[in-house]
């Protein structure tokens, strides 16, 4: 089905995602979310964190390895986010750019301009080894 069709559709609500990784220390990888990006912690604690936005929409969450014994986050000596890219859209690239810098953090790819999404980005690796793409704010366009 076409995606136009599927927005046209009467009572269509909305899915939200609320992208929960695996971490080994939670409010040492909390801290380094709130810096990069400026965000806040609604949860906080030694097992499960919520980071939000200004605005308090959720961004992402950060769950201890092997606590509540979910399947996907018994084993904290796998490569964590073998095959996950978290792709940041946002108005704050240069922003966000800095921090990592003052933070003293390794780029994997810096600003530079992707053919494929004709959109500035740079990449990194958070501190458990996640790949993040920062990228311009953009719509998908159909």
């Amino acid at each position: 089905m076409p995606l136009k069709s599927i927005h046209k559709r009467k009572n269509y609500k909305m899915a939200k995602i609320d992208p929960i990784i695996a971490v080994k220390d939670i409010e040492a990888s909390s801290k380094w979310y709130q810096s990069v990006f400026n965000w806040r912690s609604l949860h906080g604690g030694k097992e499960f964190d919520i980071l939000v936005s200004e605005n308090d929409e959720i961004l992402i969450c950060l769950h201890q390895w092997g606590e509540d014994e979910h399947p996907t986050m018994t084993n904290p000596n796998i490569t964590p986010g073998n095959g996950l890219i978290l792709y940041f859209r946002t108005e704050n690239m240069h922003i966000i750019r800095q921090n990592v810098e003052k933070l003293g953090y390794a780029i994997e790819e810096d600003i530079h301009l992707n053919p494929n999404s004709t959109k500035m980005e740079f990449s990194l690796r958070d501190p458990d080894g996640y790949y993040l793409t920062i990228t311009e704010f953009h719509k998908y366009e159909d």
